[in-house]
């Protein structure tokens, strides 16, 4: 079987690098909203059903944070929380028995950490599906939430490990409604004030991104939740001792486009992530853990 166009950017030995970082726990994964297609409702899909909802006025009906940014200031700050809410609640989590759903191929491999900018639980949910104890953890970017206990807490003598990972919630999650990160307000809150303190993010955090290659999975170049995290991450990519991170992302142009225009795009954003060390693998956050979990099984037995 000939290989997929968007594989052949990706020799042997990107695999094999991989692969090695997994087994000795030097890999950390970051979920986007791609890694829970089709699950979850795409940012899009939502911002354009808000739109018609409460009558948004202006063209860009696919931005979610804008298109909340103007729920939040029409309805009260709360109310685009409490749809996402109500709107998730409704969903019932994939079918980890998949072999290539990606929150499975994850939870499978020997790795202490999981980042995520999602609100859902389904990573914690896969962990506990292949027997593990994840601890759950989230960012405290606001003032409301900074009282709250943490695992991390400086008297906390917790450690991470393979059977008791834990899963960070970078922009929130579903069980706290105040850590949500949703409107343009809060994105741009959440990088001012981890910009301002960094002990926002915890130390044990904070050196994943320094020592461990970061795996970007199901994030688009164009998401505002892609673009401030990374913009929050360059400082750390920066001083960062690992040889590779890898993102996973689709060609972000039009279906009319010819083949030589989706290659400059390509050879321009490689050229782009090629600064902070990251190889892009082109291609679906689902099409990228089939392969892994092929080759993760391969490279356990000897392949």
């Amino acid at each position: 079987m000939p290989e997929a166009p968007h594989d052949r950017d990706w020799e042997a030995q990107d695999w094999k690098d991989i692969l090695l970082l997994i087994k000795y726990g030097k890999c950390t994964p970051f979920l986007g909203s791609g890694a829970c297609v089709p699950t979850l409702p795409v940012g899009s899909q939502i911002a354009r059903e808000w739109a018609q909802q409460f009558e948004y006025p202006l063209e860009d009906t696919e931005d979610l944070p804008r298109v909340a940014q103007f729920v939040a200031v029409r309805q009260t700050p709360i109310r685009p929380k409490l749809e996402i809410m109500q709107r998730f609640a409704e969903i019932k989590p994939p079918d980890f028995q998949d072999p290539d759903e990606p929150h499975a191929v994850l939870a499978a491999l020997p790795l202490p950490l999981y980042i995520t900018t999602n609100y859902d639980d389904f990573m914690v949910q896969a962990l506990k599906a292949c027997n593990k104890q994840p601890m759950q953890e989230l960012c405290r970017w606001n003032s409301v939430l900074q009282d709250q206990p943490s695992i991390f807490d400086k008297k906390s003598r917790f450690e991470l490990s393979i059977g008791r990972p834990v899963v960070f919630h970078l922009h929130g999650h579903l069980g706290v409604l105040d850590s949500l990160v949703v409107t343009e307000d809060d994105y741009l809150d959440f990088l001012v004030n981890i910009s301002k303190d960094q002990d926002l993010i915890p130390a044990r955090i904070c050196r994943a991104f320094r020592e461990t290659s970061l795996l970007f999975l199901g994030y688009k170049l164009a998401d505002w939740d892609f673009r401030v995290l990374f913009r929050s991450l360059v400082g750390y990519l920066d001083k960062s001792v690992s040889q590779v991170h890898v993102s996973v992302q689709l060609v972000p142009v039009g279906n009319k486009a010819s083949p030589e225009e989706r290659a400059k795009v390509r050879d321009y954003l490689n050229s782009y992530f090629d600064k902070y060390q990251i190889k892009v693998y082109w291609g679906t956050c689902r099409e990228f853990v089939a392969t892994l979990r092929k080759k993760w099984e391969a490279f356990n037995h000897g392949g």
